[in-house]
């Protein structure tokens, strides 16, 4: 999975994880104890710079967590 794809749809989960809440741009920032444009930045699919930290307070505020593993890479046949 590309940072692109990977960023999409953490993006997609939270956006959802917001609407499913009622949760407002501004009442998650809130929560999270940052700006709105922050808000803006974490839920933008293409914006590849987010810290790991912002997830996970974003995470956080949806009542969800961060899972990150390694997995190995398939060796072609």
């Amino acid at each position: 999975m590309t940072a692109k794809a990977l960023k999409r749809a953490l993006a997609e989960q939270l956006r959802e994880s917001m609407l499913e809440q009622n949760i407002t741009k501004v009442a998650m920032a809130a929560r999270m104890e940052t700006s709105r444009s922050q808000v803006d930045r974490l839920l933008d699919p293409d914006n590849l710079n987010i810290q790991f930290d912002s997830l996970m307070r974003a995470a956080t505020a949806v009542g969800k967590r961060v899972e990150i593993r390694l997995v190995d890479e398939r060796i072609a046949a």
